[in-house]
């Protein structure tokens, strides 16, 4: 069995120090919220620190554990430099996993320094949830050997001021998954075009519009057809990881509640002795320690190769995911109407941890997943 059930001491002190430089160096440059713009100087902050070569590393393949461990750290003390880091790696891991030579010298090095931003361009008006029914066409180029994409996508983070965008079209007439390719489109590509979205989590989305946009043999990312092989890949990796995010803003929360209970008074003595807010932290503390271990074990199995990823990651995401939107409403609750004021921890915290149930799946596909899984793993072996 591989999976971790406590870090070890280097890693400990590996997510001391990435609490600590969050505090100090990224958490100045978060600066203003402006939604649906690149915080730019902070995602150069993120490569020059070498965060970034962390989760897209050139010498070897990439750690889940490493990219978890980074996720929740962060989030602990600056969401805004977590979802910088994590969306630089989702654009570009398909790349990585999946591009030529030549896709993978072109830009990685240029992503990984912070100079280049990344982003992944699957959902659309259309297919959020159900990703197999997207719609933007890859048209063959009368003109060329190439296609045109036609069509818009939808929530796209850090769109449309990316500069580079893994895009996922519809390339044949074959149903559902088995007609999509991936293809790498920058940003001055001509054609592209997109909006930026005012959304509850404040960090860059918007909606990109490919109105005829030029694609070529060597902008396929992986095979024509394969594309959705590429997503799911990339989402495997990936969703322990937003576990990992809603694990950082959980204990971000029961801190500041158990700070605020020791130090508020009511009812003759500090909140704390009530027997009502005592059992609430209680309860806050082990859902996100559980969360915490269901992170960990789905990382350690992907690092480990073992069988049953999918499922794995899927019951890492929801869990800690729903946990920590439980963990941030009682902290709300525990400090009250000072917790809704603008500009405070929770107030942030409490819009920041919606998305994360819906976005790389929401929490009914995680089920569906699980549930999926469990029917095979029923089937091979006799339902044992």
């Amino acid at each position: 069995m591989t999976t971790p059930f406590t870090l070890d001491g280097e890693q400990r002190k590996w997510c001391a120090e990435l609490r600590t430089l969050a505090a100090r160096q990224l958490r100045p440059l978060a600066g203003p919220e402006a939604p649906g713009r690149v915080n730019r100087p902070l995602v150069r902050a993120l490569g020059e620190l070498g965060l970034l070569a962390r989760v897209l590393p050139s010498d070897g393949p990439v750690r889940a554990m490493d990219l978890c461990l980074l996720r929740a750290s962060l989030a602990q003390e600056c969401t805004e430099a977590e979802t910088a880091l994590a969306l630089q790696g989702l654009g570009a891991y398909p790349v990585l996993r999946f591009g030529t030579g030549e896709q993978r010298s072109r830009w990685l090095p240029e992503v990984v320094a912070g100079r280049a931003v990344a982003a992944f361009a699957l959902s659309e008006p259309g297919a959020g949830s159900d990703a197999a029914a997207l719609e933007l066409r890859a048209a063959p180029d009368p003109g060329g050997d190439g296609w045109r994409l036609t069509g818009e996508k939808c929530w796209i983070s850090n769109a449309p001021g990316a500069d580079l965008y893994t895009v996922f079209a519809r390339t044949g007439p074959a149903p559902r998954a088995a007609g999509i390719t991936a293809f790498l489109v920058p940003g001055d590509r001509p054609g592209l075009g997109g909006q930026p979205l005012e959304m509850l989590a404040p960090h860059a989305l918007g909606t990109l519009t490919f109105d005829g946009v030029p694609v070529g043999a060597g902008d396929v990312v992986g095979e024509v057809g394969g594309g959705f092989r590429v997503a799911m890949n990339t989402l495997d990796l990936f969703r322990p990881s937003v576990g990992a995010f809603a694990v950082g803003m959980a204990r971000a929360a029961l801190g500041a509640a158990l700070a605020h209970a020791g130090e508020r008074r009511a009812f003759g003595g500090p909140l704390k002795d009530l027997q009502a807010v005592s059992h609430r932290l209680a309860d806050m503390a082990t859902r996100t320690e559980a969360a915490a271990l269901l992170v960990h074990a789905a990382a350690a199995a992907y690092d480990a190769g073992e069988p049953g990823i999918a499922r794995r990651s899927a019951m890492a995401k929801l869990f800690a995911t729903e946990t920590a939107q439980y963990v941030v409403d009682a902290a709300v609750q525990i400090h009250g109407a000072r917790a809704l004021q603008r500009g405070h921890l929770l107030e942030h915290l409490y819009r920041e941890v919606r998305a994360p149930r819906i976005y790389e799946g929401a929490t009914e596909v995680q089920r569906t997943i699980i549930a999926k899984e469990l029917y095979r793993a029923a089937d091979v072996y006799g339902g044992e």
